[in-house]
């Protein structure tokens, strides 16, 4: 899961840029990038790191220019390298750049498709870079100086033809303007946003609607699946459905967990969405655990505080804050390799004693994926002197592995995979344990009850991939590239090159 953003303005765009990254850094922590355009001049600064470290003053005084894309890293492939920041360049034609956001599912066989009919080299473990060269070759074809939006839109059907998987992205032409487009599910959220300014209208391209918010743009849409929407240097707007066939299948992941509570997907407002889960989630602890004794639920901060609130409230029970989180530490889910994610969680959060001392404590969270996280926390609520710790989450068991973006590729890193419920709260530490069922999830997601959305990618909770081509030998081969084992030798060796890259 990772962040972009485009701008086209009318005045530098490196700040905007820069801020955009900030607001979207929850969706990546591993690494960032900014390419600008000046005169057709392109201006890159990517590394590895938070968007606060990687570009300094001196930096951002070199990226000139009225328009670019930026990216935050979430490593799905769990390479540390900073050869994977984004975005990404290729010269030919035109000299292109691309940020992306999601996986394409198809990489492996288009990798080998560019090499041997593109003639395409492709230097990292990227889909990213894939997804790049395959939009690159497609405009190729343009065989004039000027390219206008028919040429970007007729490449970018090309890409759809030949792309598979859950993504979102931006990409930047020199002199020309910049694309954003979405996958022909919708799985990937990306929206577009207008500020005018003196000088005329500015565009932006952004994951989440927060990031134009916070920038003073009005937001416009979301992309549909399938679209493609081209800003030119001179800021017309042109947009175009690109894919044959298209359906709205948001991942429903996003409103559990990724994106933040005050950013709006496909309609539907995050943090509404969330505060039904937890009304939803009350009305099955009221049918399940009638004769269960609560004395006060606690969020396990910062996504599951809405929800919990909501529960709270709906059971009658007193809602408090019992954990204080460390500000610093980045989000323990998306940190890459398990000993990492576990020495986090005792850095990133204390118990305040008093909150827990002889009482029967409900903890909520947002979700629970490899379970390490939750143990370590029920275990501090008992060490802090609860009688009894109870777990709700907001979301259903994760049993499956997520193919489109999300770092959930091993099934049997996963508490729930092939176990039960009460077996999940025995691993947990907890003397109960309750789920939010898929139904209940699927609903707080709708808006009352409507909405545009044709339905949502879930597979992580039911496994049925929404894409269609997801087989057995592909999540096996999956596994194999990107369990924890894989992660902490990638991060190692990509610690190796980044040293001698210092040393130098």
């Amino acid at each position: 899961m990772c962040g972009i953003v485009g701008i086209v303005g009318r005045s530098p765009v490196s700040q905007s840029l820069y801020d955009s990254l900030q607001i979207l850094q929850h969706r990546g922590q591993d690494a960032a990038g900014i390419v600008t355009c000046d005169n057709k001049r392109l201006h890159l600064c990517k590394d590895n790191g938070l968007a606060r470290d990687v570009f300094s003053h001196e930096r951002m005084l070199g990226l000139r220019g009225n328009m670019g894309i930026g990216h935050v890293r979430y490593p799905t492939a769990g390479c540390s390298s900073s050869a994977e920041a984004q975005p990404f360049y290729v010269n030919s034609p035109f000299g292109i750049t691309l940020a992306h956001n999601g996986n394409l599912t198809n990489a492996a066989e288009l990798k080998q498709e560019l090499f041997r009919e593109d003639l395409r080299h492709i230097n990292t473990e990227s889909d990213s870079e894939i997804l790049l060269n395959v939009f690159a070759h497609e405009l190729q074809a343009v065989t004039k100086m000027d390219v206008d939006e028919d040429d970007i839109f007729k490449a970018l059907s090309g890409v759809y033809r030949r792309c598979r998987g859950g993504y979102s992205a931006v990409a930047m032409i020199p002199g020309v303007g910049i694309l954003g487009f979405r996958d022909a599910f919708g799985i990937r959220p990306i929206v577009f946003g207008r500020r005018e300014t003196d000088a005329g209208d500015e565009y932006m391209i952004a994951s989440e609607s927060v990031a134009l918010d916070t920038l003073g743009f009005d937001l416009i849409r979301d992309l549909r699946p399938g679209e493609g929407v081209f800003i030119d240097i001179q800021g017309n707007l042109h947009s175009r459905i690109c894919a044959e066939q298209t359906l709205l299948s948001p991942c429903i992941f996003e409103f559990v967990y990724f994106a933040r509570p005050d950013s709006v997907i496909d309609d539907i407002f995050v943090h509404k969405a969330r505060s039904r889960m937890g009304k939803r989630l009350a009305h099955s602890i009221e049918k399940r655990w009638a004769g269960k004794d609560i004395d006060v639920v606690i969020p396990i901060p910062d996504t599951s505080r809405t929800a919990a609130l909501r529960l709270a409230n709906t059971l009658g029970v007193r809602y408090t804050e019992g954990f204080i989180k460390n500000r610093y530490i980045g989000r323990t889910f998306i940190m890459p390799g398990q000993k990492v994610r576990k020495k986090s969680v005792r850095q990133k959060l204390n118990a305040i004693d008093l909150e827990f001392k002889n009482k029967n404590v409900l903890l909520v969270d947002d979700s629970i994926v490899r379970g390490t996280t939750s143990r370590q926390i029920v275990q501090m609520a008992r060490e802090a002197g609860a009688r009894k710790v109870f777990f709700a989450s907001a979301a259903p068991p994760v049993r499956f592995p997520n193919v489109y973006g999300i770092d959930m590729p091993a099934a049997r890193e996963l508490v729930a995979f092939d176990r039960s419920e009460d077996e999940i709260g025995r691993l947990v530490g907890a003397d109960g344990i309750i789920y939010q069922t898929l139904e209940d999830l699927t609903l707080a997601c709708q808006k009352k009850g409507k909405t545009k959305v044709d339905r949502f990618e879930a597979a992580v909770f039911n496994g049925d991939y929404v894409t269609g081509d997801v087989t057995a030998d592909y999540l096996a081969q999956l596994e194999m590239d990107r369990n924890d084992k894989v992660k902490s030798g990638n991060d190692l060796a990509g610690q190796k090159v980044i040293d001698l890259h210092n040393k130098a």
